[in-house]
C-alpha cells in the first residue's frame, strides 16, 4: 500500500507549503512509503484528486487544496484531519496502515488482546472453583445422609435413634 500525498510544487501560499512539509516531515519520520504527487505540473494528478476528494470534504469553492492524502484509491483526509490524527496518535489508524511492531498502539493491542486472553481464564478457573465448592457440598451432604441412615440401622429394636443435628 502506498500512501498519496497531492502536493502543489510551485504553490505561492506559504501556508499550504508549510503544511505539505509538515506531512512529508511526519512520514519520513514514520518511514512510511508515500508517494508525492504534484498536481501543479501535472493535469492528470489534479484532476484525479479533485475528482477523488468526497463531496462533503470539498471546501465551498468545490476545490480541495493541497495536501490531500490517500490510501492508494481510498482517500484519507486533508491537511486538518492529518493534523489531528497526529494529535490524537493515530496517524497509522487514519492513513489505513496497521501500527508497526513494537509501537505503543501496536503493544497497547497486543496488552489488551492479552488481558482478554487472562480474563478468560480467570473466568474459567472461578466457573471451577464454584463447580469444585458446590461438589463438596454435595459431598458432605451425603455423608450426613449416609450417617443417619448408618445410626438408624444400628439402633436396636424399640429404641428410638438419635439424629445428628445438622
Amino acid at each position: 500500500m502506498v500512501i498519496k500525498v497531492f502536493l502543489a510544487s510551485s504553490s505561492g501560499s506559504t501556508a499550504i507549503k508549510k503544511k505539505q512539509q509538515d506531512v512529508l516531515g511526519f512520514l519520513e519520520a514514520l518511514k512510511v512509503e508515500y508517494a508525492p504527487l504534484d498536481i501543479a505540473c501535472n493535469v492528470d494528478n489534479r484532476t484525479w484528486m479533485r475528482e477523488n476528494v468526497p463531496v462533503e470534504k470539498k471546501p465551498t469553492n468545490g476545490i480541495p487544496l493541497p495536501p490531500q492524502i490517500f490510501n492508494e484509491e481510498s482517500y484519507c483526509g486533508d491537511y486538518e484531519t492529518f493534523f489531528d490524527a497526529k494529535e490524537d496518535n493515530s496517524v497509522y489508524a487514519f492513513l489505513g496502515l496497521p501500527p508497526p511492531p513494537g509501537s505503543k498502539k501496536a503493544t497497547a493491542e497486543e496488552v489488551a488482546q492479552e488481558e482478554d486472553e487472562e480474563a478468560k481464564g480467570e473466568d474459567d478457573q472461578a466457573v471451577s472453583e464454584e463447580e469444585e465448592e458446590l461438589r463438596q457440598l454435595e459431598d458432605e451432604e451425603e455423608a450426613l445422609e449416609v450417617t443417619e441412615d448408618e445410626e438408624e440401622e444400628v439402633a436396636e429394636p424399640g429404641e428410638i435413634p438419635c439424629s445428628v443435628p445438622s
